[in-house]
């Protein structure tokens, strides 16, 4: 029988939405690459599964990468079910659990505002395989001499990123050099790669690739990352305006050392996908 989905986007990084709560959905690497697919599947940057959560959680939000893999976070992906929830449940917040923990949602001013928790810095939790400050690591693109690129920070903030601060986000190719820095051997789980420019005291111009899915409009988990990397760098203060290709996500690092990242979310539209796509074929 088909399955009914939901396409939603934040800010252009875009999910098919799949509701397992009532009735178990077949997932694998596999099938979640399927769906995934632009040409032959549905097409998206994640696959968003909606699991029972352990109480106190509303739900349990699984998420995969369009190439099939799966991921512990993913910030714009928490803002569209956070969405789907309050706007089901009709509370003022909700509660969703994730591989990096329970994250919580509330609606705001500017869509839907996730507590995202704290990031960590430390070289064993983004992971690196080599003791170093994670403020600039070591990681040079380009001539051993004259590198193009060098000395980004690191943090994990549920997934681990990796952040170049530049003078122009457009004059480098994310496209050609985010893969290289991705699978660097100084990642072992792999990690997101963004280019990030600070335009002001309070704004950051970012663009990322995502593992194992390339460039996206937005990456939510990547603000969150950008500008507590800014933070602690003195190169912003703690709250900012991240601008991402599809628009921009307000990220305060509080005194609690939690991040809260606010942003706009999107129902694009309801349909029902054919069966054969959550079948293993090889």
């Amino acid at each position: 029988m088909p399955v009914a989905y939901k396409k939603m986007n934040g800010l252009g990084n875009d999910f098919v939405v799949l509701d397992a709560r009532k009735d178990r959905i077949p997932m694998s690497t596999m099938i979640a690459a399927q769906i995934g697919h632009r040409e032959s599947g549905i097409g998206c940057d994640q696959i968003i599964v909606m699991e029972p959560g352990n109480a106190p959680a509303d739900v349990f939000m699984r998420i995969y990468n369009q190439n099939g893999g799966e991921v512990a976070a993913c910030g714009n992906a928490t803002r569209c079910v956070g969405q789907l929830l309050l706007d089901e449940t009709g509370k003022d917040s909700v509660t969703i659990e994730t591989r990096a923990g329970l994250l919580h949602a509330s609606a705001s001013e500017h869509g839907v505002t996730v507590d995202m928790g704290t990031p960590k810095f430390d070289w064993e939790d983004i992971p690196l395989t080599e003791r170093m400050d994670t403020r600039n690591i070591d990681i040079k693109l380009g001539p051993i001499d004259n590198p193009v690129l060098m000395g980004p920070a690191a943090v994990n903030v549920g997934n681990p990123h990796v952040i170049f601060f530049v003078d122009d986000v457009h004059d480098h190719d994310l496209e050609k050099f985010g893969p290289l820095v991705e699978f660097h051997p100084l990642l072992p789980e792999q990690a997101n790669v963004s280019l990030a420019q600070v335009m002001g005291h309070d704004v950051i111009r970012l663009r990322v690739w995502e593992r194992g899915v390339g460039i996206t409009q937005a990456c939510g988990t990547g603000a969150c990352a950008a500008a507590v990397s800014a933070a602690r760098k003195n190169l912003t203060g703690r709250e900012v305006e991240v601008i991402l290709d599809g628009g921009p996500l307000y990220i305060r690092w509080g005194e609690n050392d939690h991040i809260y990242m606010t942003g706009a979310t999107e129902l694009e539209y309801e349909g029902e996908a054919d069966d054969s796509l959550f079948k293993e074929v090889m």
